[in-house]
C-alpha cells in the first residue's frame, strides 16, 4: 500500500529518537508494578489482616475512589488493586506523548514536510508512531506479565494485557486528537484531559459500589481494566471492549489522517486578535504554559481535598499493622500516624511537582528546537528574559501547586491549615532542585536536556517505592525530598533547607551561564 510506504524506516527511526524516553517509562511504571507483591506480603502477611484490609475499603468510599475496589485476598489481587489503575494512567500518558511526539509535533515543526516530500506515504507518519506506542505497550505488557508470573500466569497476563490496552486505546484517542488541532501542546493537554475526566468517571463509580460494577465505573477506560479482574475469576471479554474501542478509533484517525494536508488540521488555530499583555518576555511565556498551570492547579487542589478527607480513616485503614505504620513513618516520620500520613502525602504530592516544574522548564528546549524562539530572540529580548519568562512561570507554578494542595488538604481534613500549609511549601524547595536540574541541563547540554524526565521519574520512583521496600537510607538520600524535614508532625530544620536552596541557585546560574554562551539550535 503506498500510504504506508517508508513506515519500516520511521519507526526505526521513532524508537531511535524514543532509545531513551521509551526505557524510563516502561523501567519506572514496572517496577512500579513488580516492587508491589513483597510489600503486600510484609503488610498483609495473614488471613486475618488482609480479611480487615477488605472489610475497610469496602466500608469507605473515599478509599475506594482513589484506588479502587479490592475484589480477591491473594497477594496478586491485592497488587492489580493497589496499582492496576495508576499503572494504566501511566501507560496513557506514556503512550498519547510518544504520538503526539512523532505526528503533531513533527508537523509543527516542519520536519514532516521535508519527510513527506521523499519516498512516504501519506498515513506511514502516523502508522509508525502507533506502532512505537505498541512496541512500548507491549514491552511493559511482557515485564508486568513474566514479574507478576510467580503470583499467577493467568493474572499476571491479565494484568499486563490490560494496561497495555489501556496505554493503546489512549495512543489512538492522541492519533485522533492530533488530526484535529494545530498544536502539539493543545493535542497533549485535550488527550490528558480525557485522561483526567476517565479516572474521575472510575472514582466516582467505584466510590458508590464496592465491586466495580457502577455504570460511572463501566463509562471509564480504567474502569474496564479494573472489571479485568486480573486475579479474581478473569473476565476475558472485556478486553473485546478494549479491541473495539482501539480499532475504531485507530480507523477514526487513519480516515481523518487521509483527508487533510501536512500542517494542517481540522479544528485550525484562529490567528487573532490577540489579547491580554504579550509585549513582554514574561507575557508570552505566560501564554504559553497557562492551560497547563491550571490544569495542574485543579487537578493538585481536588487532590489535595481527597487526600485530606481520607485523613481520619486512615488509623481505621492501618488498625494494628506495625508494617503499614512503619512504612508511614519512613514517608512521613514519626509522629502521630494522622501526621505521618499527611507528611507522606504532601511528599508523594512534591514529588509529582517535580513533573511539572521539569515540563515547564523544558518549555524552552521546545520552543529553541521547533525554531519559534528565533524569532522573538531575534529582536531587542535577550536570551536570559526570554528564559526567566519561561522560568518564573515553571518555578512560581510549582508554589502555586503546593499552596493549592494545602487548600485542599485542609479543605478535606477540616482542621488548622497553617501547619499543613507549611509542610507543602516546604516540599517546593525539593521541586526547585529538580526543576534547576533541568534548567542546567537544557543550558549546558541541550542535547541531553530530555534526561530531566528521567530524573524526576527516579526521584519519584525512589520517593514511591523506596521506603515501601524499606531502601537503605543511602538510595533514599540520592533524592532531594528525602533530605527535607517531615511536617507536619516533625521538627523543622532550616539547614538542610539553606543547603538545597543554594544547590538549585547554583545549578540555575550554571544553566543560564550556559545558555547565554552557546549556540542556538532548530
Amino acid at each position: 500500500m503506498t500510504s504506508l510506504a517508508g513506515t519500516g524506516v520511521l519507526l526505526r527511526f521513532s524508537l531511535r529518537r524514543d532509545r531513551l524516553l521509551i526505557p524510563a517509562w516502561v523501567a519506572v511504571n514496572a517496577l512500579m508494578v513488580l516492587s508491589m507483591p513483597s510489600s503486600i506480603e510484609s503488610l498483609y502477611g495473614t488471613a486475618a489482616e488482609r480479611a480487615d484490609l477488605v472489610h475497610q475499603v469496602e466500608t469507605n468510599a473515599s478509599f475506594r475512589a482513589l484506588i479502587g475496589p479490592v475484589l480477591d485476598t491473594s497477594t496478586g489481587a491485592l497488587t492489580a488493586w493497589r496499582v492496576g489503575v495508576y499503572a494504566g494512567l501511566l501507560a496513557a500518558v506514556m503512550s498519547l506523548l510518544i504520538v503526539v511526539r512523532h505526528t503533531r509535533d513533527e508537523e509543527e515543526s516542519g520536519r514532516q514536510e521535508l519527510v513527506a516530500s521523499g519516498m512516504v506515504g501519506r498515513r506511514a507518519a502516523l502508522t509508525a508512531a502507533l506502532l512505537a506506542a505498541a512496541v512500548a505497550n507491549g514491552f511493559l505488557a511482557l515485564l508486568v506479565t513474566a514479574g507478576l508470573a510467580g503470583q499467577g500466569a493467568v493474572g499476571a497476563l491479565a494484568l499486563g494485557l490490560g494496561v497495555a490496552a489501556v496505554g493503546m486505546l489512549f495512543a489512538t484517542m492522541a492519533a485522533i486528537v492530533a488530526q484535529l488541532t494545530e498544536s502539539a501542546r493543545l493535542a497533549r493537554g485535550l488527550t490528558s484531559g480525557v485522561l483526567g475526566l476517565a479516572f474521575v468517571l472510575r472514582a466516582a463509580g467505584d466510590s458508590a459500589s464496592d465491586d466495580g460494577s457502577s455504570a460511572l465505573t463501566w463509562l471509564s477506560p480504567l474502569g474496564w481494566l479494573e472489571n479485568l479482574r486480573p486475579y479474581a475469576d478473569e473476565r476475558w471479554w472485556v478486553l473485546l471492549l478494549f479491541t473495539a474501542a482501539i480499532g475504531g478509533q485507530a480507523l477514526a484517525a487513519y480516515a481523518l489522517a487521509g483527508r487533510r494536508d501536512v500542517g494542517m488540521s481540522f479544528f485550525p488555530t484562529r490567528p487573532g486578535p490577540a489579547t491580554g499583555r504579550l509585549s513582554t518576555a514574561g507575557g508570552l511565556a505566560w501564554r504559553l504554559q497557562r492551560g497547563s498551570v491550571y490544569g495542574w492547579s485543579v487537578a493538585f487542589f481536588v487532590v489535595g481535598v481527597v487526600y485530606g478527607g481520607l485523613t481520619d480513616g486512615v488509623a481505621d485503614l492501618v488498625g494494628d499493622n506495625e508494617n503499614a505504620r512503619e512504612i508511614f513513618e519512613r514517608m512521613g516520620g514519626r509522629s502521630g500516624l494522622e501526621d505521618a500520613f499527611l507528611a507522606s502525602m504532601v511528599g508523594m504530592m512534591g514529588l509529582i511537582a517535580a513533573l511539572y516544574i521539569v515540563g515547564g522548564v523544558l518549555r524552552l528546549h521546545g520552543e529553541e528546537t521547533s525554531g519559534r524562539a528565533e524569532p522573538v530572540l531575534a529582536n531587542s529580548v535577550g536570551r536570559l528574559r526570554w528564559a526567566a519568562g519561561h522560568l518564573v512561570v515553571a518555578f512560581g507554578g510549582a508554589v502555586l501547586l503546593m499552596l493549592l494542595t494545602g487548600l485542599g488538604f485542609a479543605v478535606g481534613y477540616g482542621k488548622e491549615a497553617g501547619p499543613i500549609l507549611g509542610a507543602c511549601l516546604l516540599q517546593v524547595v525539593a521541586v526547585w532542585v529538580i526543576g534547576a536540574l533541568a534548567v542546567a541541563l537544557y543550558g549546558l547540554l541541550p542535547r541531553a536536556a530530555m534526561a530531566a524526565w528521567g530524573v524526576a521519574g527516579a526521584v519519584l520512583l525512589i520517593g514511591w517505592v523506596g521506603p515501601a521496600l524499606d531502601a537503605p537510607q543511602a538510595v533514599l538520600d540520592l533524592s532531594p525530598f528525602g533530605h527535607l524535614p517531615k511536617l507536619p508532625g516533625g521538627e523543622m530544620s532550616w539547614g538542610p533547607v539553606l543547603v538545597l536552596l543554594g544547590l538549585a541557585a547554583a545549578l540555575v546560574a550554571g544553566g543560564l551561564a550556559g545558555l547565554r554562551r552557546r549556540d542556538m539550535t532548530a
